[in-house]
C-alpha cells in the first residue's frame, strides 16, 4: 500500500500566524491538503506535527467529520524537534509507517495547490514507470509532492543529513522518474503573507 507523510510541524514564524490553520477552501490549509490526498489511492496519511500539534490535529479531525472522511485515515505523529529541518519530520513519519507500506508520498503542509489529480498521476507514474522515485517537474525544476518506494526507507533514515530528500534524488538519478506537471504550482509553498494571498488568488481563479 502507498501511504502519505504530511509535514505539518513548522512553526510559521515568517507568516506571523500558524499558516496551516489559515482559512482555505471552506476549511483550513492543512485540511484542504489532507482532503485532496485522501481522494486518491493513498491509503492513509501520517501527519507529522510539532508545537501546534494539538491545534492542527483538532482542525483536521473536525474537517474529517464535516467531510465524512474516516478518522482512521489520519495518524498523528509528533516530531520532538519541531525546530529541526524537514528531514527530521520525514524520518518521524517513516518510523511510524505501517509494515505494509510499499511506498510513501511526502507532501508539504503549506502546499495548498496540491490536487488529487496530481497525486493520482504520481502514484500511477510510480507503477507504470517501474522507477523507485517520482517527482513532479515544471520548467525544468523539481517540485512537490515526492514519492519514493520502500527500498529507500532505511537509506533516508540513515543518510542525507545535510541534503534532505534532494540527497536521495542525487544518489539515484537512474531510478528517478520526472513527471511533467501542468502548472508551476508544484514549485510553490507558503512562507509569507503574500504567498498565502497568491494561493488564495490561484484558487479563486480556478473556481
Amino acid at each position: 500500500m502507498i501511504h502519505a507523510i504530511l509535514l505539518a510541524a513548522g512553526q510559521s514564524r515568517r507568516m506571523g500566524a500558524q499558516k496551516l490553520l489559515l482559512p482555505f477552501g471552506g476549511g483550513t490549509v492543512v485540511g484542504h491538503i489532507a482532503g485532496e490526498i485522501l481522494r486518491t489511492p493513498v491509503a492513509r496519511i501520517l501527519v507529522v506535527v510539532g508545537t501546534d500539534g494539538a491545534r492542527v490535529a483538532a482542525a483536521l479531525e473536525n474537517e474529517c467529520v464535516s467531510s465524512e472522511v474516516p478518522r482512521s485515515s489520519l495518524t498523528f505523529v509528533t516530531n520532538p524537534n519541531p525546530a529541526g529541518d524537514m528531514l527530521s519530520s520525514v524520518r518521524c513519519g517513516l518510523r511510524a509507517l505501517p509494515a505494509d507500506s510499499e511506498a510513501v508520498l511526502v507532501a508539504l503542509g503549506d502546499h495548498p495547490s496540491i490536487t488529487a489529480g496530481l497525486v493520482a498521476r504520481i502514484v500511477q507514474a510510480s507503477r507504470d514507470s517501474g522507477r523507485g522515485i517520482v517527482v513532479p517537474v515544471y520548467g525544468g525544476k523539481r517540485g512537490h509532492p515526492l514519492l519514493f518506494c520502500a527500498r529507500y526507507f532505511q537509506e533516508v533514515l540513515a543518510r542525507y543529513d545535510d541534503l534532505g530528500l534532494r540527497g536521495l534524488l542525487r544518489a539515484h538519478p537512474e531510478d528517478v522518474f520526472e513527471l511533467p506537471a501542468d502548472s508551476a504550482s508544484v514549485l510553490s509553498d507558503m512562507d509569507y503573507p503574500q504567498d498565502y494571498q497568491r494561493e488564495l488568488d490561484r484558487r479563486h481563479a480556478a473556481e
